[in-house]
């Protein structure tokens, strides 16, 4: 019963399946291949599972949380009904939590009571904070440039974008979308 998205114990840690397909060769037993993804790391390993073979599917639950500051021990989160508040160690945390605000609204991913991971909203709005000034003459097609955010995080933006000037960022790929009218 595997299919995109499901969460289950393999070699004692979670993983989640991002591909699979079933294969039913001429001669011997059927089998699956699979890209099992980690849960906690983010690496992803390819396997083989033989018809039969029994896995421990596991059930994970989602949390609206918003972010509320970074302090050594990790990023705070507060649920937005019961105002309870959870930190989440960085080292859980993918690289793209930088295009994070505070204050902005996030998933929290849950396995019972033990926070696995951040899911952040697909596109977030952030101010470039320092680049280098636009010049004349370039135009969309030009090529880029490093633009540091408000958050910290550094992007490859256009050649035209300059400071103080809002932008639309892909969390799911961290890079420039368009500009946006504030």
């Amino acid at each position: 019963d595997f299919r995109n998205g499901l969460t289950m114990v393999y070699n004692g840690q979670l993983f989640t399946i991002v591909e699979f397909q079933h294969v039913r060769p001429g001669k011997g037993p059927a089998f699956v291949r699979t890209k099992l993804k980690n849960v906690k790391t983010g690496k992803v390993i390819d396997n083989t599972f033989r018809a039969g073979e029994k896995v421990e599917i596991v059930r994970l639950s989602n949390k609206k949380m918003q972010n509320l500051y970074k302090d050594a021990s990790g990023y705070t989160f507060m649920d937005m009904e019961t105002y309870e508040q959870v930190t989440v160690p960085e080292e859980l945390l993918t690289d793209k939590i930088q295009l994070l605000k505070e204050s902005e609204t996030c998933e929290i991913l849950y396995h019972g009571e033990i926070p696995l991971g951040v899911e952040l909203p697909i596109h977030v709005e952030l101010q470039v904070v320092q680049t280098e000034p636009g010049e004349k003459g370039n135009t969309a097609q030009g090529g880029s440039k490093p633009a540091v955010m408000e958050t910290g995080a550094t992007i490859q933006v256009p050649f035209f974008v300059n400071e103080g000037e809002f932008l639309k960022i892909d969390t799911r790929s961290g890079e420039y979308v368009e500009r946006v009218k504030k």
